[in-house]
């Protein structure tokens, strides 16, 4: 039996700086053997840095760690895995040009030498089939080909895996901002078993519901702090949101709908097409890695005039893969929010440069971006953070249809719901946009939803009759002709 009075990490004093920028200022944290904690706080909060510590990734300015009571001198990942820890970051890990066995390999040291493949073969197929009943993924798959919602069930197996080296704590930094509702539900169920075996899990994520039902304490950050730490039951998202800092709860509000007689932006043909009108905001439903993002991506193409869609206007994208799709790595913060509005800044053969800073300071202040010099490298914000510059990206571009593929990766209750309210100003302005989301609550700020099933539109909602049995059902069912 585990001892819930044992410590299986203890961080005392953490303190760590990039920069002018404070991360962690003196945190300390217990995890208890056999316990889940949730992590929450805003973007910029020091979440992730804090992991990243416990995780062995980032080295502290000052601060001790601690390991099944015993102090760490000399804490590097290789050591923390050694005794247990293993971390599913926010920024996926995963190697792409190597099969999903062979990246179970990478990080387990135990499964080197002969024989090493099948049995990394073998065991990731069982955590696979164990956390993700029905997940269709195949040891011999390339990383690079799978969508990220898979990438992820891959990460968090892999994370899973017990081999000869023990597991005691699992780090799960946003495990479900990529996956649909019942992958997350079957996550969030595994996560309750390994915690009842005695595993302790550290689970960040910006749905406080998935906290709520899943912690057995939560931890509350602000500023590159602890600012409480409760037992979860009997908090409400109500008393986590005033602990974080004043993000505002609203009731949700119901989307005016009226018949729309404005032209049709897009198009797409199908056995069930799908249509957009101006100012309309048209939602993208239905098991992640069905065709939702395929299909942004045929809308996108049709903007060039490629495909067999009908788009009429500019397009811009806000990514959900941003390493891999949205944030140009090597340019800063605000280069990267003017990239698509390089049209616009541009005063003779050049680009306007008071007007481009002007813009990304515009935009900082409008969505929150937590940064003191926007021409500091974007690598420099967190992720949630470089999730809002492609939001600014495109929002302050002058694109007619703006396309969002699952957008909300990593972004704070509090930026989610100041962009719920940009999305419904410039649908009233007269954009139009085609929004992928998993989170099925955010489908109600949509006039109409698609659900997709096998690449194929199911069923085709509008907001009056919207509900996530409906969804369910849709996503379940066989395509209608």
């Amino acid at each position: 039996m585990t001892d819930p009075a044992r410590s299986v990490a203890k961080l005392d004093g953490a303190r760590k700086s990039y920069g002018a920028v404070r991360a962690l200022d003196g945190v300390d944290l217990a995890v208890r053997s056999g316990e889940c904690i949730g992590l929450v706080g805003h973007n910029g909060a020091g979440k992730s840095t804090l992991m990243g510590i416990l995780a062995g990734t980032v080295s502290p300015d000052h601060g001790q760690i601690a390991i099944d009571g015993a102090a760490q001198t000399a804490w590097t990942i290789q050591r923390a895995r050694s005794l247990g820890v293993r971390c599913v970051f926010q920024e996926l890990s995963l190697c792409p040009n190597l099969s999903v066995a062979e990246n179970t390999r990478v990080s387990h040291a135990a499964l080197s030498g002969w024989g090493g493949a099948r049995r990394a073969a073998d065991l990731i197929r069982a955590s696979l089939d164990e956390i993700f009943p029905g997940h269709g993924l195949s040891p011999q798959d390339i990383v690079g080909d799978l969508a990220i919602g898979q990438r992820q069930m891959v990460e968090v197996a892999r994370a899973f895996t017990v081999t000869d080296d023990p597991l005691h704590l699992v780090i799960l930094d946003e495990p479900t901002s990529s996956l649909d509702a019942e992958t997350a539900r079957q996550l969030l169920a595994h996560v309750r078993r390994a915690v009842a075996k005695g595993i302790s899990c550290i689970l960040i994520s910006h749905i406080l519901g998935e906290i709520l039902e899943t912690s057995d304490r939560v931890v509350v950050m602000r500023d590159g702090k602890v600012v409480a730490d409760a037992v979860a039951q009997g908090l409400t998202r109500e008393s986590l949101v005033a602990a974080m800092g004043g993000a505002r709860l609203h009731a949700k509000t119901a989307r005016t709908v009226s018949e729309n007689t404005q032209p049709v932006v897009v198009s797409v043909p199908g056995a069930i097409g799908l249509q957009a009108r101006k100012g309309e905001i048209i939602g993208l439903a239905g098991l992640a890695g069905h065709g939702q993002t395929r299909m942004l991506m045929q809308v996108f193409e049709a903007a060039g005039g490629h495909g067999g869609a009908q788009v009429t206007g500019g397009v811009a994208l806000v990514a959900g893969d941003r390493q891999t799709d949205g944030i140009f790595p090597l340019w800063s913060i605000a280069k990267n929010i003017s990239v698509r509005s390089l049209g616009t800044l541009r005063r003779g053969l050049f680009i306007a440069a008071d007007a481009e800073a002007a813009m990304a300071s515009s935009w900082r202040e409008k969505i929150g971006i937590r940064t003191d010099d926007l021409d500091n490298n974007i690598l420099s914000l967190s992720g949630g953070n470089q999730q809002k510059a492609l939001f600014a990206r495109a929002l302050g571009s002058d694109a007619d249809v703006i396309l969002m593929d699952d957008p909300m990766r990593g972004v704070d209750i509090g930026t989610k719901l100041d962009v719920y309210e940009l999305i419904r100003s410039e649908a009233q302005n007269g954009r139009t946009f085609l929004w992928y989301t998993t989170e099925t609550d955010e489908l109600d700020n949509c006039d109409r939803v698609y659900v997709f099933r096998n690449g194929q539109i199911v069923a085709a909602l509008d907001h009056s009759e919207l509900t996530e049995e409906k969804i369910i059902h849709s996503s379940f069912a066989e395509a209608s002709a």
